[in-house]
């Protein structure tokens, strides 16, 4: 398979080296055109001359001296009787011919290529008649059919050889240069396609060293000139920017699972070692031992579930579509809540009925991460507040309390997978550090956002804003 390079230069080689040619082929057209019609025109003056001579002559003797001297034109003369016998003159050396069949035919041409290119010398006679014929040595002879008085014709002849000669000349000269110049624009052709692909081959080598030792903090230089290349490496390196941190995420991903996954699995197998061992364990140890491994179990499903979640969002697999009472929803989390809470007082301030379009499931999710967060992380004796409005085509959640709020410097972090601030890691050390994420992407699927106001020692507010349902859309997708 050819290079893109050779076909770059192919193409450039053979717009360009077609120009060349046809320009060459022009410039010889017209070069052939400019002697031919000046060898006529000379031709036709010369046997004017000779008319007006042979027309002054007082006899046949003089006619002949008119025809002698006309040599110093260089051109041959004859006259022909009107029955299409020669009259005065000589055959000798000359082709044959018959002036009444040459009368009739016209002017002939010398070729078809002279006859493609304009006349720079013009003839102006249209008296006489032009012909081409050949002597019995081959060589062309022009020849100038003129009628005479008394209804002879004075028959004009030059030889074309010199004229031939320099025309075939020149073609070669044509030729050559044609073929020189379309080799040449191939030439040039292949050294600005190397010097325009050279990013091309360098991005090429760049990915092949990146694909081979896996170093996705390698970049390509990009050029000051604002071309295409340029900006092509500019939008590689910015791929290969998202690949670096999506593989970096990726691996970060993969060892906080396993750190996750690994704390309770060695309590879970501690427990269960113990109570294989001890045979004679009091029931009271028997009793929380099973007690613990079975927190501990609980803890990896409700993480194993999270990260099977999160993978479903990485997948991109869409969500389940159809008409949801936002109100209703929130209605039954925060009582499921109040079941959970440990005196914590859990209002609902305000509420106003919401329909949007998604997934139960998810929306209920989405709701029960936020409210579940706000009751851990706030004090047996503090306050969570859940509000409800649905205005300018938006149902906006807010779930407020007074909890032991964020760190500034952890609030920028909050929906980063595993994070967890170390108040967070005190209050709730039980927590995965996934219900922030997968709450965001519950948001964003249903085309909404998720935001987090926190102050340290005072509290965090949970906004949820969701498009309304609007009248008319189909309930489900």
């Amino acid at each position: 398979m050819r290079s893109l390079r050779f076909r770059l230069a192919a193409w450039h080689g053979a717009l360009t080296g077609g120009v060349v040619i046809v320009i060459c082929g022009y410039a010889f057209a017209v070069h052939a055109r400019a002697h031919y019609d000046q060898a006529d025109q000379r031709l036709a003056d010369a046997a004017h001359h000779v008319a007006d001579e042979l027309a002054e002559a007082r006899s046949p003797a003089g006619e002949r001296e008119v025809l002698v001297a006309a040599r110093v034109l260089d051109a041959r003369m004859r006259v022909y009787a009107p029955d299409g016998g020669l009259a005065i003159g000589t055959d000798s050396g000359l082709p044959r011919m018959d002036p009444t069949t040459v009368a009739n035919r016209g002017r002939a041409p010398f070729g078809w290529l002279p006859s493609l290119a304009p006349s720079l010398y013009r003839v102006r006679d249209t008296s006489g008649v032009y012909d081409v014929a050949s002597d019995r040595a081959g060589e062309r002879w022009r020849l100038f059919v003129l009628p005479l008085p008394g209804g002879r014709r004075l028959v004009a002849a030059s030889p074309l050889g010199p004229i031939d000669t320099s025309v075939a000349a020149f073609a070669r000269l044509m030729t050559i240069m044609a073929l020189v110049g379309s080799a040449l624009s191939f030439w040039v052709g292949w050294m600005l396609a190397s010097r325009a692909l050279r990013p091309v081959a360098t991005m090429r080598e760049t990915a092949d060293a990146i694909a081979s030792s896996r170093e996705l903090s390698r970049r390509i230089e990009v050029t000051a000139a604002d071309d295409e290349l340029s900006r092509l490496a500019a939008t590689f390196n910015r791929m290969l920017g998202s690949l670096e941190e999506g593989y970096a995420a990726q691996q970060r991903f993969v060892a906080d699972a396993s750190h996750e996954l690994r704390a309770p699995l060695t309590a879970i197998q501690g427990n269960l070692e113990l109570l294989r061992r001890a045979d004679r364990m009091p029931s009271e140890d028997r009793a929380a031992a099973v007690e613990e491994a079975y927190a501990e179990a609980t803890r990896m499903a409700r993480l194993v579930a999270d990260l099977l979640a999160l993978a479903r969002a990485d997948a991109g697999i869409p969500l389940e579509r159809r008409s949801v009472e936002l109100d209703r929803v929130l209605l039954e989390v925060v009582g499921e809540a109040k079941h959970l809470a440990r005196g914590h007082a859990i209002e609902v301030t305000h509420i106003e009925p919401a329909e949007i379009l998604g997934d139960p499931d998810r929306v209920r999710q989405l709701l029960l991460i936020l409210v579940d967060n706000a009751v851990r992380y706030t004090a047996p004796t503090g306050r969570v507040a859940v509000r409800l409005h649905a205005d300018d085509g938006m149902a906006r959640v807010e779930v407020e309390d007074t909890g032991v709020g964020i760190a500034p410097e952890a609030l920028s972090h909050i929906f980063e997978r595993f994070y967890r601030g170390d108040r967070a890691r005190v209050r709730d050390p039980g927590g995965t550090g996934l219900g922030l994420p997968i709450a965001r992407w519950v948001a964003e699927q249903h085309g909404g956002t998720l935001d987090i106001a926190s102050e340290l020692g005072r509290g965090t507010t949970a906004t949820i804003r969701l498009p309304l349902r609007v009248a008319g859309h189909p309930s489900t997708a």
